[in-house]
């Protein structure tokens, strides 16, 4: 049996308990990808957003909501993936990252829809699908925003954020003079820190795309119809300070967004708390794809039921169980129309998935708490004989609970549906993982699997 990474770890323990800003802001990287905003959007909204807050004279309470609110905006923008390729026979990643760099307007909306709807489909599936939008867009539009809006609500409620925080993801899109979705509130109906995160992802997405005057153009166009021109106004006169824009390009940005107030007020995250964070992180992988639902606790089950059988202590399995939660992180920067694909992938695709578990292993390295997790969920592809991806690591260089990881991941995959292929039949996924007993998968662990298996199902029928 090869050697184990949290034994190797045991005597560098880790302090038991974090800064529930740091690790917050650390996987906000992972929501950057779903949306295909550039590295830190979340993190530059967070300080935006929070400088208008405190130019507003916000209280402490207030502040520290609209602080989250702007870290986990994006929350649920993954269950929103699927249908949107579906919809518009578009890249999903791209289609989002594009989308809100137009202005505000319904006409330039429209064009970008024209232009961009299945631009790699036939001619007539395009037509199909562009009449499709032009008939239900309103309808279209406000669903897909619903479903991102409250699902992401629902994630913040599990990870125990307040119900302002809730509501503040929730009514992200609504804009001031009621033309925004999914309820279309208008005025003092939207909730303050909902307004700022979105004036906020505005300022960030024109400012990093075409600098500053294009920052303040957009918000004195969108005054008066997204925004209260009283939010305008608080961001002119936040801006005006020489750090506000100097910090945005700052290497040391994160380390000032994770110094504000709102983040040093931030109780500490303990065991418990971390469990319920890597959960609610693993529902908005799973969200992404419809082939992927529940997957990450599935394969935590199996991961616990191998680990179980093989003599883990109870603490080494919790651990472990947080990698299984958060392997496939980097799962948020694939598109789905290469996650949903029904055909064989090509090389271009193949690459796409292959980053998948570096991504992964990227941002667990960026949260303290989830470091010694990054690289066993980064190995969860690789193979004894070294032909897995991404590192080719092969042998004794693939900790023991890696391999425990692997084998449960790829039993999942085998027995629950892919869009290429139906589930199969248990007995056929094991008589797969026995075929590469010693090449790829360890013996042992399916070993493990096989006897947790029989447990289960004789206490299933007991």
């Amino acid at each position: 049996m090869s050697t184990s990474l949290y034994l190797t770890l045991a005597a560098a323990r880790r302090p038991a308990s974090f800064r529930l800003a740091d690790l917050l802001g650390a996987l906000s990287y992972a929501l950057d990808m779903t949306e295909g905003q550039p590295q830190g959007h979340c993190i530059r909204c967070c300080w935006i957003g929070t400088r208008i807050g405190e130019t507003l004279g916000l209280p402490d309470d207030l502040l520290r909501d609209l602080y989250y609110t702007l870290l986990l905006k994006d929350l649920g923008c993954s269950s929103n993936a699927a249908r949107l390729c579906e919809l518009y026979l578009a890249d999903d990643i791209s289609f989002k990252r594009d989308f809100k760099t137009i202005d505000g307007s319904l006409s330039s909306a429209l064009r970008f829809v024209f232009a961009r709807t299945g631009l790699e489909h036939g001619l007539s599936e395009r037509i199909r699908a562009i009449i499709n939008v032009v008939q239900n867009g309103g309808e279209i539009s406000r669903s897909l925003i619903e479903t991102r809006c409250h699902r992401g609500a629902d994630i913040a409620a599990r990870m125990r954020f307040s119900e302002t925080v809730q509501d503040g993801i929730r009514s992200l899109d609504e804009h001031w003079d009621g033309s925004g979705k999914p309820l279309g509130l208008a005025k003092g109906q939207v909730p303050l820190i909902s307004s700022i995160a979105l004036l906020a992802q505005v300022i960030d997405v024109f400012h990093t795309e075409n600098g500053v005057a294009a920052a303040l153009r957009e918000v004195k166009t969108r005054s008066g119809s997204w925004f209260d021109p009283a939010l305008g106004d608080a961001f002119l006169r936040a801006q005006s300070e020489p750090e506000f824009w100097q910090a945005l390009k700052s290497p040391q940005l994160e380390a000032r967004v994770f110094a504000m107030k709102p983040a040093l007020q931030s109780e500490p995250v303990d065991e418990d708390y971390l469990d319920d964070i890597a959960a609610a992180f693993s529902d908005v992988v799973d969200a992404k794809s419809p082939f992927t639902a529940d997957h990450s606790n599935r394969v935590t089950l199996y991961t616990d039921m191998i680990a179980e059988e093989l003599g883990l202590d109870q603490d080494h399995r919790r651990w472990l169980r947080r990698a299984a939660l958060l392997h496939d992180l980097g799962k948020l920067g694939v598109s789905n129309q290469v996650l949903d694909k029904p055909g064989k992938l090509d090389e271009a695709e193949w690459r796409s998935i292959r980053r998948h578990p570096v991504h992964s292993e990227e941002i667990l390295n960026r949260a303290h708490a989830f470091r010694d997790i990054a690289a066993v969920a980064a190995a969860h592809h690789e193979r004894l004989d070294g032909k897995g991806y991404p590192h080719g690591l092969g042998g004794a260089d693939i900790c023991l609970e890696a391999r425990i990881l692997t084998v449960a991941d790829v039993f999942d995959a085998l027995t629950a549906e892919r869009p290429y292929r139906a589930a199969m039949p248990i007995t056929k996924a094991l008589s797969i993982l026995d075929a590469d007993a010693g090449t790829a998968f360890d013996p042992a662990c399916i070993a493990a699997l096989k006897s947790g298996l029989a447990r289960l199902n004789a206490e299933l029928v007991a």
